[in-house]
């Protein structure tokens, strides 16, 4: 079985010291999610696994012929290359072979009768034969297809961020590498995309380790999270969900301990404050062991933000639209949109890139006017609009003056006044980095910086454009119980389900036809319904022609040998499977509070229960030619 072994590893940057000492191994086919606050060196511990990056100390062991693909948040790319010519440019001998194999069937189809071109193709297919590629070929096939990478000779520097997303992610999954390392890969994917991606990782032969915000997708395809906190990686069984879980018990007993360190220290506190002097030895070491309590104490406030914020008083009327119209050149981003936002309102607004979600927060925002109709908005409103582009930061200026820019106190729901420095704190920045040069912080901590200082001014309607692209999973569980109990409205752009289904209560769906409708109920909800509503209108036209066609075969249909066999057999299979789950559901009633073993015999229950399924629906289609062969 092969093994990535990762012992005691240490980075520091300049003053700040992202880890230390951390030891781990990740194991054949297990699938690991890193999860941190942002800022903690997530991404640079992936780089240091990929062998991009230099740790200060420690070692990493494998294998001689241990692969290691890693996809990046932000890719680089050769603009001169061809996407096909990107794709396959790995180092490996088959992927050569590969790309080979694909420019000379591309020159062939450009100069059908060219004899040069054929030979060329006959001799790499035969090549394609003795190295056993066409698997591979066709595996690659699949991917470039359900990514939607079409054009293949289509250059790098013609494509889109999120197509060049698309491009690398494809290239590291055809690579196929014994440990797969991927920084956000569900970025610029759509949700039938992401489906498909789960399925796939589900399906993978190697290891994953992933870093994502997508939550339901980290909670879909991981069996083990790793948590970086404060330099100290700790590890988990299981995936997202019982990751909350254990972390909740983990907490728990941290709280335990340092209850009883704080009783210690206020006894040690007593002594040092009545005037001890240090002449003894018996005194010096009363001191030392002060010391070294205070040392370990931690004082931060909580180890979650709180976002208690009061807002401004917001009256009855919120926002008004009034058959608005707005077109870009010769498109329609929406045409007489007619809604009324009403106070308390929780909106999600979805749809395709490019179909003017953004234009619509920047309509209310005032930024952009509408070509015609009116946007009737409170005299009450306060806006307070999270932007994708985090405004524009003086790199070179303070966190604690970029706070107080917003307001020098503010006031919480349960009327205490906090300072800037301490609202700071409960965003996770300790008070020796207030000082700290806003050039110095990583893009998520930034990101969070922009989200207090816009809380700051206390606003009673936000507008949230893609919260959730660079905020940590601990930021967003905070962000997302506060929008619970914020009294204001809140509209958010966004693509992330878990977030959504969350927080809003309904859906504007830009349509991209220039409607925008009204969808109440779940975002993923939704987009099953999308999904399934278009699986019926692609099978309409097949029905229709393959129906005469279909029910002429079907009169000739017999069970083959193999389909025999299996009809015999497949009744004992079912009983068989049916037995296992009744044992599977006795065992986990009597694991009690083993949570580990419970959780294993919960995921050989889905895996059962899948196996089972499958069984049910093939015994469905073999009974329906048994039933047809003996009626004629």
């Amino acid at each position: 079985m092969k093994m990535l072994t990762v012992e005691n590893i240490t980075k520091t940057y300049g003053e700040k010291e992202l880890f230390q000492n951390i030891t781990f191994t990740i194991s054949d086919q297990e699938r690991a999610g890193l999860i941190g606050v942002n800022g903690t060196g997530k991404s640079t511990l992936l780089k240091i696994i990929a062998g991009l990056e230099f740790a200060d100390s420690g070692d990493m062991t494998h294998s001689k012929d241990y692969h290691i693909s890693y996809l990046a948040q932000q890719p680089d790319f050769d603009e001169s290359l061809t996407v096909i010519e990107q794709v396959f440019s790995g180092d490996t001998p088959l992927l050569s072979l590969l790309k080979e194999y694909e420019l000379a069937l591309y020159d062939l189809e450009q100069d059908s009768g060219n004899e040069k071109h054929q030979e060329t193709l006959y001799k790499l297919q035969q090549k394609m034969d003795a190295m056993n590629a066409w698997e591979t070929n066709s595996s690659a096939q699949a991917i470039l297809t359900k990514l939607g990478i079409t054009n293949m000779r289509q250059k790098m520097g013609e494509l889109s961020g999120g197509q060049k997303k698309r491009v690398a992610l494809a290239r590291v999954l055809i690579e196929t590498p014994d440990l797969l390392i991927l920084d956000e890969p569900t970025n610029h994917l759509d949700y039938e995309t992401v489906k498909w991606l789960e399925e796939y990782l589900a399906r993978y032969q190697g290891a994953l380790l992933l870093v994502t915000h997508d939550r339901y997708f980290l909670d879909a395809v991981t069996n083990r999270i790793f948590e970086l906190d404060k330099g100290t990686l700790y590890s988990y069984t299981g995936n997202y969900a019982a990751f909350l879980e254990a972390k909740a018990i983990r907490e728990e007993q941290e709280q335990a301990s340092q209850a009883k360190l704080h009783n210690l220290y206020r006894n040690e506190l007593a002594w040092i404050r009545r005037g001890a002097k240090a002449r003894t030895t018996k005194q010096k070491a009363r001191i030392q062991r002060f010391e070294q309590l205070d040392s370990k104490l931690d004082r931060s406030q909580s180890e979650k933000l709180d976002m208690s914020l009061a807002g401004s008083r917001l009256g009855k009327k919120v926002f008004e639209f009034k058959d608005v119209s707005k077109s870009y050149e010769e498109k329609t981003i929406f045409r007489n949109f007619t809604h009324i936002v009403k106070k308390s309102d929780r909106i999600g607004v979805v749809g395709s890139n490019g179909s003017g979600k953004s234009t619509l927060l920047n309509m209310i925002a005032g930024r952009i006017q509408p070509d015609s109709g009116e946007i009737d908005t409170g005299q009450t409103v306060k806006i307070a609009y999270y932007t994708q582009e985090s405004d524009d930061m003086n790199l070179n200026q303070r966190m604690i003056d970029y706070i107080k820019e917003s307001a020098e106190v503010i006031h919480t729901t349960d009327g205490k006044v906090l300072s800037a420095s301490q609202m700071l704190e409960r965003f996770l920045f300790p008070s020796h980095t207030h000082g700290t040069l806003l050039r110095k912080l990583s893009g998520g901590e930034r990101r969070r910086l922009y989200l207090l200082k816009l809380l700051m001014t206390a606003p009673n309607v936000l507008l949230l454009d893609e919260p959730t692209n660079d905020l940590d999973t601990q930021t967003l569980t905070v962000l997302e119980d506060y929008l619970e109990e914020f009294p204001g409205v809140v509209l958010t752009v966004s693509h992330d389900r878990y977030f959504l289904d969350k927080v809003v209560d309904y859906l504007l769906v830009f349509e991209g036809n220039g409607t925008i409708s009204t969808y109440y109920g779940a975002y993923t909800d939704y987009l099953e319904e999308k999904l399934q509503n278009q699986a019926k209108i692609e099978a309409m036209p097949k029905i229709k022609e393959e129906k005469p066609q279909q029910a002429e075969k079907t009169k000739k249909r017999k069970l083959s040998y193999n389909e025999q066999r299996e009809w015999d057999e497949i009744e004992d299979k079912i009983a068989a499977l049916e037995e296992k789950l009744e044992q599977i559901a006795s065992d986990i009633e009597a694991s009690g509070s083993d949570f580990e073993k419970a959780h294993r015999l919960t995921q050989e229950q889905e895996e059962v229960n899948d196996e089972l399924n499958r069984l049910l629906d093939r015994w469905a289609e073999l009974s329906e030619i048994v039933e047809e062969m003996q009626s004629s």
